[in-house]
């Protein structure tokens, strides 16, 4: 399995892995980029089952490429450049274990060139996000020429088969500008996603219902897909001596579904006007309230720590003033990171406010809490349209991001009446959703059972 830069990549081909390896004694070996290697990566492949194996391919020469390069075009200059090497490796791992398959990620097409030269027969892409961006890639060459101008300038929302109608602007961020090479980069996968066996993609049935029936009906030239999620991160077990992180002891203490997590996952910071805002908001919506704070994004790169979760600088000195004073009461800050899984599973948490990063709608899905919209970059403005306008799962914030309106969407998402009743209701019934697809003769377990099932039948014997 080849991972393309970025924890968000990891997790779920890990999880897949997992899975591959408990229900089908399956070994698996992760490919990671040399650009990605970092103690947090590191620490996380080394806390995998014996199973999973993982390897680093050699570092590649990048400096040609301008400085303010696009993540989206560095992590595909990086996967083509290193097509030689990769090769190298499937050949080895062809002559030491009986390989039947090799998976490549969103951005890891052109890797299939690598496993045809060494002789793997079947290519795989898992797409670790939902079918509302993988619609939006499979008809990319179409619109391409179809659609003259930019995406953020269209009058009308951008309408595909199955998909909540997703307005110009909210569409993924790498597609906003037609001169930039990763806009080409992205017209460029689209294409190789056609040369995949079978998609693997990390939703389920119930959180996009109608384009999930437009994808299972087979069509010419299309790959099958396959929903096999949700994937998220199982924590190995805790030890008794493990100290227990302080804001799962904070929790302990706050009464059940009282607190939303503010958080904008592993590579997300805020503008510091934005930061102040959202510190107002919070305060004026007089609801308890758990944030990892990060120190602002400063020239408004809301990635900034894509390939590093650390906050750059101590956050708290950028909160209003009498900020931390006013809210001790009623807000935990914790700097950098929390265990967000544990959060969420904790029963004090009882809504999220999410940048909207697939990993954590998911997480936030399975463990049954409610979302507050607030997306950054990527494809998480549209997971945004497709959350609110589209299954009801979360409310989102305008993008005028004011006080007031934050405190609103949260007391809304906590506890209101008309929609926030709405959305509450609508999460649980998806947390039963997720759980049965993934049960025996689930919809997920089927659809990887049925995957492995060629493997085995038609792999190498």
């Amino acid at each position: 399995m080849l991972v393309t830069p970025g924890m968000g990549h990891l997790i779920p081909l890990a999880e897949l892995a997992k899975r591959l390896a408990a229900r089908h004694g399956a070994t698996a070996t992760l490919i990671t980029f040399a650009s990605t290697a970092s103690a947090t990566q590191r620490a996380f492949l080394a806390s995998l089952p014996p199973a999973i194996a993982s390897l680093s391919l050699p570092p590649v020469d990048l400096s040609d490429l301008p400085p303010d390069a696009a993540i989206e075009t560095l992590m595909s200059e990086e996967c083509a450049r290193v097509v030689p090497a990769l090769t190298g490796v499937l050949s080895g791992l062809k002559e030491t274990t009986r390989l039947v398959a090799f998976v490549a990620d969103l951005f890891g097409a052109d890797s299939f060139d690598a496993a045809a030269a060494a002789g793997v027969a079947r290519r795989y892409l898992f797409f670790p996000t939902n079918l509302h961006v993988l619609t939006l890639i499979l008809h990319l060459p179409e619109l391409d020429v179809s659609m003259p101008g930019e995406f953020r300038d269209l009058a009308e929302p951008v309408r595909l088969p199955g998909c909540v109608p997703i307005p110009g602007p909210d569409i993924l961020s790498p597609l906003q500008d037609k001169s930039n090479p990763c806009y080409r980069w992205m017209v460029h996968h689209a294409r190789r996603y056609r040369d995949a066996e079978a998609i693997l993609v990390n939703s389920f049935d119930a959180v996009e219902p109608d384009v999930a029936r437009v994808l299972r009906a087979p069509q010419p030239g299309r790959p099958p897909v396959y929903n096999i999620g949700p994937l998220i991160k199982t924590d190995a077990v805790e030890t008794d001596n493990e100290p227990r992180a302080p804001c799962l002891e904070w929790l302990d203490r706050q009464p059940p579904r009282s607190v939303i997590f503010v958080s904008f996952g592993s590579g997300g910071s805020l503008p510091a006007e934005q930061m102040r805002e959202l510190a107002l908001g919070l305060e004026q919506s007089g609801q308890r309230f758990l944030w990892v704070v990060r120190s602002p994004s400063d020239e408004g790169a809301v990635n900034a720590n894509y390939y590093d979760a650390e906050s750059k600088r101590d956050p708290l000195p950028y909160l209003p003033e009498g900020f931390v004073e006013r809210t001790k009461g009623v807000g935990l800050l914790v700097p950098s990171w929390a265990p967000q899984i544990k959060v969420l599973a904790h029963e004090a948490t009882g809504g999220f406010l999410v940048h909207c990063g697939w990993n954590s709608v998911l997480e936030s899905l399975v463990h049954g809490v409610p979302m507050v919209a607030w997306p950054l970059f990527a494809e998480q403005r549209q997971n945004a349209v497709m959350l609110s306008e589209g299954v009801g799962a979360a409310i989102r914030v305008p993008d005028t991001k004011r006080r007031e309106e934050i405190a609103a969407a949260v007391r809304e998402v906590m506890a209101g009446q008309g929609k926030g009743a709405e959305v509450r209701a609508k999460v649980a019934e998806l947390q039963k959703a997720a759980a049965e697809g993934l049960r025996e003769g689930g919809a997920a377990t089927t659809a990887l059972d049925e995957v492995v099932h060629k493997w085995i039948g038609g792999g190498d014997k």
